[in-house]
């Protein structure tokens, strides 16, 4: 089948390249995202394949249903960026990959609690600069915090399990609660007791409409003052501007996010000769006590080979007629 990839980098064209041998699949790769002006380059394509950031709305799968487009395939987890009502009105069938590392997503939480807690991301900027002055960089030991983990699906379960072996009391919340975690001693409670009794809160939940900005100024406010606060979930989840107004007044006392509620505009790609219009990343990137990747959770050779691997195992059960058990 032939198959046009957008929002490509040379990570992902090296890990699908290495994957398509399996396979027999046609690829082509596009450094553009996809929205409605690129479109047209999918015609003739019967599959494309989008990322986090790629556009699906109604509007957009229209225009490349007209191209001949009958598969979208999601090389990742999240489908929030798909209508999917409007795919399948145009018989177009949306898969996805709903685990390709798990390990990978939950160790970079684990990274960024770490970096941000003992300040190591202003250390190392420090030394390099010949200050070795430790003014500024205490932290606190993780052991006998309180830790709330929102979401314990599969990379959520691993934070929490991650966290426990850091002998966190760990709080969770989930509508489906892990019996694993349970027997290992993870407390599953309602959010309001995470958001008043947790030292650091893990944001590890999907995104939809009953958890966008889940952490805004209404629960931040019920939240421990100076809590450190964790995102490697969906940039929406949090309300940024409530988040840097808490930052202000230090109810919030640190804050680590791999992801953007405006992530678009900004992730993927190098602007550091740019100008950033966006204020609010722009005022958030002035605190000392916010660490910021863009979007790098994902980002090992082991992800990228699930990645590539189960993308190409859907189009082929779709290209077969064979039923996909990735299909949304």
């Amino acid at each position: 089948m032939k198959v046009a990839l957008f929002s490509t980098k040379p990570y992902d064209v090296a890990s699908f390249t290495a994957a398509s041998s399996s396979f027999g699949h046609e690829l082509e790769f596009f450094e553009d995202r996809m929205r409605g002006r690129a479109a047209p380059l999918a015609e003739g394509f019967p599959a494309v394949c989008l990322f986090v950031n790629d556009t699906a709305d109604a509007r957009v799968l229209a225009k490349l249903a007209d191209r001949g487009v009958r598969f979208v395939a999601l090389r990742c987890a999240g489908f929030n960026n798909v209508d999917l009502d409007a795919a399948r009105r145009l018989g177009i069938v949306v898969v996805r990959v709903p685990a390709y590392s798990p390990n990978a997503v939950a160790e970079h939480t684990i990274a960024l609690i770490l970096a941000l807690n003992r300040r190591i991301h202003r250390a190392y900027n420090r030394v390099r600069d010949g200050n070795f002055s430790l003014d500024g960089l205490v932290g606190f030991d993780l052991a006998g915090k309180t830790a709330g983990v929102i979401g314990t699906g599969r990379i959520g379960a691993l934070v929490a399990r991650l966290l426990w072996h850091f002998r966190c009391r760990v709080l969770a919340y989930d509508i489906h609660p892990d019996a694993g975690l349970q027997q290992l001693g993870v407390e599953y409670c309602d959010l309001d007791t995470i958001w008043r009794s947790s030292d650091l809160i893990s944001l590890n939940c999907p995104l939809t409409p009953e958890t966008r900005h889940l952490v805004g100024a209404e629960t931040v406010a019920r939240m421990k003052p100076g809590v450190m606060l964790v995102n490697t979930g969906r940039g929406a989840l949090v309300d940024t501007a409530a988040v840097v107004d808490a930052l202000k007044t230090h109810q919030v006392g640190a804050l680590a996010i791999d992801v953007y509620e405006e992530e678009a505009e900004l992730f993927f790609e190098d602007h550091s000769a740019d100008v950033i219009t966006d204020d609010v990343f722009a005022r958030l990137m002035t605190f000392p006590n916010v660490l910021v990747t863009a979007h790098q959770g994902f980002l090992t050779h082991e992800a990228l080979d699930a990645i590539a691997t189960i993308t190409l195992q859907n189009l082929s059960d779709l290209e077969a007629g064979r039923p996909c058990p990735n299909a949304l």
